[in-house]
């Protein structure tokens, strides 16, 4: 049965309130407004209050007030029953939050429709509550689940391009580490703290993934050539930099409820060769026209290269490749950036350790 609490200094209206209400409600009873308080916040808390206005120390419209700045209490709907009746007063309770108010002498048949109507109201309230939380669940379970099968799907599209090339197996699951490693002290940097926000840190480690895909159209021919690229293999290899981003643009399109952190893996795909210079592809952006995601991620995918063992080339030392992307601060690499790498040297060691035990030295730069 519900539950309602009556509050009433006057001993014989808390009897007469009691006495029609107790057949079909769990009725409780104080005589105060301190202890109106403290039996609302008891368990089990009540379905409805009825109360008073005019008690000593504290009124019925105060008790009202603080019953609405506690969380606990602050959905309990309260009836207004006072010989108060006019319409300043019955105004001053509704605004106050009261859902109903009846005048004394009270008429028994009234009171007992106003308390049914509120209870069932207040059940409706807690019904659609619940269901809101049942469903705010299910939407966050269906998040999960969408998310889950858009990252198996990212990374299983992503590992083509490693499958196709066994040198650079574990490059993905690098690149993630040295991109959080350098956003460890380009977050202090002017030029970077608006930007590394946790959201967007977050976002740029999940679109990297796709940063290198426009390599799955990159013949077999050119791509595994253990030789130097002739002009027209050059020109198709940094083809897949608009490949890439056409790849995930047409994605995006196909799907209206396509994630935002595509934007950013358009931007890191497309723009990842630029260099500080001017002097990179596909557009030749210098400086700060090249996406900040793309900057870290060029510093990123040379530095785990050059260290790596290709078809192309043999893995300089971790020594070696810290030494040539020193001397590409900037010309090929955003200063500010190089800087958070030797900052980083030994999260980078740590990272690089996970494959790289040690490589004999190499001259070659990244040319592929």
């Amino acid at each position: 049965m519900p539950t309602i609490l009556i509050v009433d200094d006057t001993a014989a209206n808390l009897e007469i309130l009691s006495e029609l209400l107790s057949p079909e409600h769990v009725v409780r009873a104080v005589r105060s407004g301190e202890r109106a308080l403290r039996a609302a916040q008891s368990t089990p808390r009540p379905d409805l209050i009825l109360l008073d206005i005019m008690m000593p120390e504290m009124d019925g419209y105060e008790v009202l007030r603080r019953l609405k700045t506690e969380p606990a209490t602050a959905d309990i709907p309260v009836i207004f029953v006072t010989a108060l009746d006019t319409v300043a007063n019955e105004m001053q309770g509704l605004e106050l939050g009261a859902v109903d108010y009846v005048a004394k002498p009270i008429r028994p048949a009234i009171l007992m429709a106003r308390v049914r109507t509120h209870l069932e109201l207040a059940a409706l309230r807690r019904q659609l509550r619940e269901r809101d939380v049942q469903l705010e669940f299910e939407i966050g379970r269906r998040r999960a689940e969408s998310r889950l099968a858009q990252d198996v799907g990212i990374r299983a599209l992503a590992h083509l391009a490693e499958i196709r090339d066994p040198g650079v197996t574990g490059h993905l699951r690098r690149i993630p580490s040295y991109l959080r490693s350098l956003a460890v002290p380009l977050r202090s940097h002017p030029r970077f703290s608006g930007f590394l926000s946790d959201d967007n840190l977050n976002t740029l480690v999940r679109s990297s993934t796709l940063y290198d895909i426009g390599k799955v159209g990159v013949p077999d021919r050119i791509l595994l050539k253990p030789g130097k690229l002739d002009p027209a293999e050059w020109e198709i290899t940094k083809a897949h930099t608009r490949l890439g981003r056409d790849a995930i643009e047409m994605a995006e399109m196909e799907d209206e409820r396509s994630p935002g952190f595509l934007n950013m893996a358009k931007d890191v795909a497309l723009h990842h060769h630029e260099r500080w210079d001017g002097s990179g592809y596909p557009d030749g952006l210098a400086e700060d026209e090249i996406p900040i995601s793309a900057r870290m991620m060029a510093l990123a995918d040379v530095f785990d290269a050059l260290i790596s063992d290709r078809v192309y080339k043999a893995a300089s030392s971790f020594a070696e490749g810290v030494d040539i992307v020193r001397d590409g601060r900037g010309s090929q690499f955003d200063p500010a950036v190089v800087d958070a790498f030797l900052d980083q040297l030994d999260d980078f060691a740590a990272i690089a350790s996970r494959r790289h035990p040690g490589h004999a030295a190499s001259n070659d730069l990244l040319t592929h």
